[in-house]
C-alpha cells in the first residue's frame, strides 16, 4: 500500500475548555498545521471581531493556519436572520485570517420540506452566500449531514447543485467520515473536498442510524466508521487538505491528557494508512 503523508489538524471541539490560543499553542506544540475555531464551545467561541483577531494573532505568531469558523447554521434556510449571520460570521473569519466557513444543514424531524423545496432553498443560500463570502474573499465549506432527518444528507447532491450553479471556485464539500457512513453514501468527491472531519464510533450496538455527536471518540482500533479506509480513498483519489479531528463525546472533552489521546490516533491512523 502506499504511503500516504496525512495533515492532521485540530478542530476546537478536540478539547472545548481550551481557549483558542491554548488550541493554536497545542496544535503547534503538536507539530501540526492547522486549527478549526467554532461558534458553540461556550465561553471559548469566536463570537467578536476582537475575539477572532486576537486568535489570528496568536496563529500569525505560531505558524498555525485557521482553516475555518464551524459554523452557519442552518445554512439552507435562508431568511434575513440568516443573511445576517452570514455576514457577520463571515467577518469573523476574515478577522482570524481563516480560510472559510463551515455550512451545515437544517436537521429537524419536523420539517416536511419537499425535494424539490429543499432543492431550491439549498440553490438561493448557495447564490447568497457566494456574495457574502466574495467580499471577504472565503471559501465555503459546504457539510452534508448524514442523519436521518438532515435536509441534506449526501455530498453527491451538494455536488451537484454546486456545479449547476457554476460556483466550484466558492464552495468545496466537508467530507466528514461520521457523516458519510451515517447516510450510507459509497461516492468519494477528493477533487471537490476542501476539509476532512475525523472521528470514531465504537458502540457495537448502535446502528449507523442511531449514532449521534454524543457518540463520536477519537479514532482507534475499535472505530465502526472505517476512519482508515475513508482517508485512504481520500487520499489514494488526490485529497491534500487537512484532516481535522472532530470529536464531540463527553469523554473525550473531559480527558486529563487530551494531546496524549490525540497523538495515539493519529500513530493509529498513520499505522493504518501504511498496511
Amino acid at each position: 500500500m502506499a504511503q500516504y503523508d496525512v495533515k492532521f489538524a485540530l478542530n476546537h471541539m478536540v478539547c472545548p475548555r481550551w481557549t483558542p490560543q491554548q488550541l493554536i499553542e497545542v496544535a503547534a506544540e503538536m507539530g501540526l498545521g492547522a486549527v478549526e475555531l467554532r461558534n458553540d464551545v461556550g465561553e471559548n467561541s469566536i463570537l467578536d471581531l476582537e475575539a477572532a483577531r486576537a486568535a489570528g494573532q496568536r496563529a500569525r505568531e505560531l505558524g498555525i493556519e485557521v482553516l475555518s469558523i464551524n459554523a452557519l447554521y442552518p445554512f439552507n434556510i435562508w431568511n434575513a436572520e440568516r443573511e445576517a449571520k452570514a455576514d457577520e460570521l463571515a467577518q469573523l473569519v476574515d478577522a482570524a485570517g481563516g480560510l472559510g466557513l463551515v455550512l451545515c444543514p437544517l436537521v429537524d424531524a419536523d420539517h416536511s420540506a419537499s425535494a424539490d423545496e429543499k432543492r431550491a432553498g439549498l440553490e438561493r443560500s448557495l447564490i447568497e452566500l457566494d456574495a457574502i463570502l466574495g467580499r471577504y474573499d472565503l471559501q465555503g465549506f459546504v457539510e452534508p449531514l448524514g442523519f436521518p432527518i438532515s435536509s441534506l444528507r449526501t455530498k453527491a447532491e451538494a455536488v451537484k447543485t454546486i456545479r449547476e450553479l457554476g460556483l466550484e471556485s466558492r464552495f468545496g464539500l466537508v467530507h466528514d467520515t461520521f457523516h458519510h457512513r451515517g447516510a450510507g453514501e459509497t461516492a468519494f468527491f477528493a477533487g471537490q473536498t476542501g476539509l476532512v472531519h475525523i472521528s470514531g464510533v465504537e458502540d457495537p450496538a448502535l446502528g449507523f442510524d442511531d449514532m449521534l455527536d454524543p457518540h463520536r471518540l477519537l479514532v482507534g482500533e475499535r472505530d465502526r466508521l472505517d476512519n482508515v479506509g475513508q482517508l485512504s480513498r481520500l487520499l489514494a483519489d488526490g485529497y491534500e487538505g487537512y484532516v481535522s479531528f472532530e470529536p464531540f463525546a463527553e469523554e473525550v472533552h473531559a480527558l486529563k491528557d487530551p494531546v496524549a489521546a490525540l497523538q495515539q490516533s493519529m500513530a493509529f491512523i498513520r499505522a493504518g494508512l501504511t498496511r
